[in-house]
């Protein structure tokens, strides 16, 4: 294949921003996160009234570059349940985001923005291990109550994108592979990765440990009291457990550098909460090994938190023993997508229907 049939172009349409980048084969050509301003987005009355505002903006990025991609790869948004791959994008796939099926999030309109430059390009788009990526074994599924299910929502675009390369990185079939891997950002993610599938992860909106800005799980009993005090509405208890609690809660800030700071400068209160999610993460990282039976192949951190060097001692220190500890920092999403699609024009990867 030549390197003209290898362009992809990756898109990652978030709340207040849409991340372009081109590449060609491995290589980064150009990359950019064109910002959508709070005016620019107050005209629209709805997410989906956006789509065409995103889509010019993209189209004039392109343009600039000189380059017409063989592929578009967007991140997935909130679809229904599905196995992790390279999913091709139809109409199923476009009205299950539009009606919102898992509920709804600015990267819904990843799909069609990739659909409709697809168009444009007369080239092939794809969603690659969008969140809904659900590979649960059926222990995993059991809550404690029948009414409510666990179910599978993570960052699983990073997750899968770690295991495949650990796994090339140390010589392992990724069929052969156990991993823990944590995803440490704004929201965490841990996950049991066998054989590549994620067989059992917190929900990171609501369970496992807490985050820069998330409550993760709370203790029950008190959680239904304080939903019945009258204090708050839905509203505002969904926004205290996603988006004012964790960091944000505790220190009034979700910028783990500016705690580090606060640390460093001898705010023993900062340290002790810092501490507190570091060890939270390691019980859910300990927890998940015992999903993998402790036959534990490494244990991967990533995601912007992995980063910091303070956080990352308390972890090693705490589940060193389980396994080998790998750190890949970031999470490199355009990257993922590209390779994801990438695979399939290579023919390494078999798209998968929607």
């Amino acid at each position: 294949m030549n390197s003209s049939n290898e362009i992809v172009l990756a898109l990652n349409t978030g709340s207040t921003s849409t991340k372009v980048a081109l590449f060609g084969g491995e290589k980064e050509f150009c990359a950019e996160s064109i910002q959508h301003t709070v005016n620019e987005l107050a005209q629209f009355r709805n997410l989906w009234d956006q789509l065409d505002f995103r889509l010019n903006a993209i189209r004039g990025w392109i343009s600039k570059s000189g380059r017409r991609p063989a592929a578009v790869a967007s991140v997935g948004g909130l679809l229904k349940p599905l196995d992790g791959g390279v999913y091709i994008v139809n109409d199923r796939m476009i009205a299950d985001a539009r009606s919102g099926v898992r509920g709804q999030h600015a990267s819904n309109l990843g799909c069609s923005i990739a659909f409709e430059l697809a168009k444009s390009y007369e080239c092939r788009s794809f969603v690659v291990d969008p969140v809904s990526v659900d590979e649960f074994e059926p222990l995993a599924r059991y809550s404690g109550h029948p009414e409510i299910e666990r179910n599978s929502l993570s960052h699983a675009l990073n997750i899968h994108s770690v295991a495949r390369r650990a796994a090339r990185e140390s010589g392992t079939e990724l069929i052969n592979s156990r991993f823990v891997v944590a995803h440490l950002g704004g929201g965490i993610s841990v996950a049991a990765v066998k054989g590549g599938r994620i067989i059992d992860v917190n929900d990171a909106s609501s369970d496992g440990p807490f985050s820069p800005e998330r409550t993760g799980g709370l203790p029950l009993q008190q959680f239904i009291s304080l939903c019945f005090s009258h204090t708050f509405n839905e509203s505002e208890m969904k926004s205290l457990v996603m988006g004012r609690g964790g960091l944000v809660a505790y220190l009034g800030t979700n910028s783990a550098s500016d705690v580090e700071s606060r640390i460093r400068n001898g705010d023993n209160k900062s340290r002790e909460v810092y501490e507190a999610m570091a060890y939270q993460i390691a019980k859910e990282i300990g927890a998940m090994s015992t999903v993998l039976n402790g036959k534990v192949n490494a244990i991967i951190l990533t995601g912007g938190l992995a980063n910091s060097s303070m956080l990352l001692g308390w972890l090693r220190d705490r589940v060193g023993a389980i396994a080998p500890v790998i750190v890949y920092p970031g999470e490199d999403e355009m990257r993922s997508l590209a390779m994801g699609a990438l695979r399939v024009l290579r023919g390494e990867e078999q798209a998968k229907e929607y």
